[in-house]
């Protein structure tokens, strides 16, 4: 049966891919600080079952570590010229983006039949992670397609994914790590904490305060940890279901589902969303680092705004 433990195992070959090619890379003077940076990240998916609490903080501070003094930096290794790039971009144009849409296509496609069909009793998947494992699948099936069709050099994935990884930097992993914040933060009871402190201050009966409270809480939480992911878990156990869904009544899919856009809300918001806000900026080069933040500031409080009304109206008073 094919776990989530294969794609561990497959995205930890790649960066330990990255980083034997980073140690090799004599264009870039930071080539053993990179190295040292994904190899720390490929022993965490490879190995992490096996360290403990401990063992795995102590790797998350090793991997702050390395970034955090600068060892990380950029090489100017290309798998193709510029000359090249242009001529295939010219020659097959919007095309080249065709083998990225197997990517999805196999994700969605494949789950709706294992889970519709015959198949799903056959053992091959698990169950648990039927859409994860297909995503995974997919984009092998894509590299594939690419390698047939392109024929690019045989090490050419590894060295611009290794690029495109070096260009964003120690920002590429930051989601992961402020997902497993928050989950950190769920396991050691913030939520009821929060949700002690938003009892005092809700004066009893006040639904719709108690949907401000609950709506800022997800986007200011997303805007310290950067994930809306991350705040969902606390909120939801401090203000979501014992007041809203359990003490009003509230419709609790409603509460969810618009309490995550609230907390999607706050991304718009906020650097520490590094793979919306800052990686975006990294990649196109821009010289203003929060360009894109200034931009969606005019987007974020309006919507915001609607997300409360549709959490009070739809999730309560309709509701009742």
């Amino acid at each position: 049966m094919i776990t989530l433990q294969w794609l561990y195992i497959l995205t930890g070959a790649m960066f330990a891919a990255f980083a034997v090619l980073s140690a090799r890379d004599r264009s870039n003077r930071k080539r053993f600080g990179n190295a040292a940076f994904w190899a720390l990240v490929a022993t965490s998916f490879w190995f992490g079952d096996y360290l403990g609490d401990l063992g795995n903080g102590i790797l998350v501070l090793a991997i702050v570590a390395v970034a955090g003094v600068h060892l990380v930096g950029r090489g100017e290794t290309l798998s193709t010229s510029i000359e090249q790039r242009v001529e295939i971009a010219k020659r097959l144009g919007s095309k080249l983006f065709l083998p990225a849409l197997i990517i999805p296509i196999t994700a969605f496609f494949g789950t709706l039949l294992f889970n519709y069909t015959p198949l799903q009793h056959t053992g091959l998947i698990d169950p648990k992670a039927t859409t994860l494992v297909l995503l995974g699948i997919g984009v092998l099936i894509a590299l594939g397609v690419c390698y047939a069709w392109l024929r690019p050099p045989a090490l050419a994935p590894v060295d611009e994914g290794r690029r495109l990884m070096d260009s964003i930097g120690w920002a590429g992993i930051l989601p992961q790590m402020l997902a497993a914040l928050g989950a950190v933060f769920a396991a050691a009871g913030v939520g009821d904490i929060i949700g002690g402190i938003a009892g005092e201050v809700i004066p009893s009966g006040s639904v719709f305060l108690a949907v401000v409270l609950y709506a800022v809480g997800m986007a200011l939480f997303t805007i310290i940890m950067g994930n809306a992911f991350a705040a969902f878990p606390v909120m939801v156990a401090a203000i979501g279901v014992p007041i809203l869904v359990q003490g009003a009544g509230a419709d609790p899919a409603v509460i969810g589902a618009v309490g995550m856009l609230s907390g999607f809300c706050g991304t718009l918001l906020t650097p520490m969303a590094a793979n919306f806000n800052i990686v975006p900026a990294a990649l196109l080069e821009l010289k203003d680092q929060y360009g894109v933040i200034r931009m969606q500031v005019a987007t974020a409080i309006p919507l915001f705004i609607c997300n409360v009304l549709i959490i009070y109206f739809a999730g309560y008073a309709w509701a009742r």
